[in-house]
């Protein structure tokens, strides 16, 4: 490597003047498996209790799309008013999921869904105009 460069680079992590040292503490990077392990504690400590049998989770955002966990594990402490869900979560519009999502809308999900199903009907108007002058 370039003399120069090196002079450069060491110069960067030097914090005081000539002959002093140059770090004060070493920088320990976290990885993903030990937040993993801080949060079970964490919850350990909450007193969660895993909920068993149930087979799917979906939550409903104001962007009109459903983030959908397949068989999750659900976790809950009442006392602390805390609920966990881990697993593989997917992202999906909520026409994907209509036959069988019907009965977990809520009202204004139903709002919505009616206000989508009023632009695809206008959509399947406009498409069949055309045909019909064929």
């Amino acid at each position: 490597m370039n003399q120069e460069k090196l002079a450069k680079l060491q110069a960067q992590v030097r914090i005081g003047g000539k002959g002093s040292a140059r770090r004060k503490k070493k920088v320990v990077h976290r990885t993903a498996t030990a937040d993993d392990k801080k949060l079970q504690f964490s919850l350990k400590k909450l007193g969660v209790n895993n909920i068993s049998g149930i087979e799917e989770v979906n939550m409903f955002t104001n962007q009109g799309t459903v983030i959908h966990f397949n068989n999750p594990k659900v976790q809950a402490s009442l006392a602390a008013n805390t609920f966990t869900i881990t697993g593989h979560a997917e992202n999906k519009q909520l026409t994907e999921m209509l036959p069988g999502i019907l009965n977990q809308l809520g009202a204004d999900s139903l709002t919505s869904l009616r206000r989508l199903a009023e632009t695809l009907q206008a959509l399947s108007v406009v498409t069949m105009k055309p045909e019909d002058s064929e």
